[in-house]
């Protein structure tokens, strides 16, 4: 089912997501299973091998031409947007905040940039699973620090 990922720990299904049967309605709060540093039974790499984490982190300057040259030369930005309930009701197209009042902070990851006739767009991977938005992903709009996503974020160097 899970060929060619180390998952050391699973969560029970719930919800329901595309192409996939109904679990069931999924707990407000559940524990985290105990971690039992073993990948699946056919995953060829140990565990200490298969993990991957920062060595160092730091901040990423803001600013449009300072988080793409970042992108560039180091890879993705974690970084944040404020949230808006219209946010949730996105599924395609480039984002921008129309109505509603904010709901919160979010984590994002930012991966890329592009333009779409004309409109200049941030590329970020969303938490929400692959069900919500662009298969997960979402466009917004780039150069005017929409819901603040050019304000900040952090980065890191890898192990590899």
């Amino acid at each position: 089912e899970f060929k060619g990922v180390c998952k050391p720990y699973a969560f029970h299904p719930c919800g329901k997501h595309k192409d996939q049967p109904y679990y069931g309605e999924c707990p407000e709060e559940a524990d985290a299973p105990r971690c039992r540093r073993r990948c699946q039974y056919l995953y060829r790499k140990k565990y200490e091998e298969d993990k991957i984490y920062a060595v160092s982190r730091y901040e990423v300057e803001g600013g449009e031409s300072a988080m793409q040259r970042e992108i560039m030369e180091n890879g993705p930005i974690q970084g944040s947007i404020m949230v808006f309930s219209d946010f949730r009701f996105y599924k395609k197209g480039i984002y921008v905040h129309t109505y509603g009042q904010q709901e919160g902070v979010h984590g994002i990851k930012l991966i890329g940039w592009g333009v779409e006739n004309g409109t200049k767009y941030w590329l970020v991977s969303n938490s929400w699973n692959s069900d919500w938005g662009e298969d997960g992903f979402f466009r917004i709009l780039r150069g005017a620090d929409e819901c603040g996503i050019e304000e900040w974020g952090y980065a890191g160097k890898m192990r590899v």
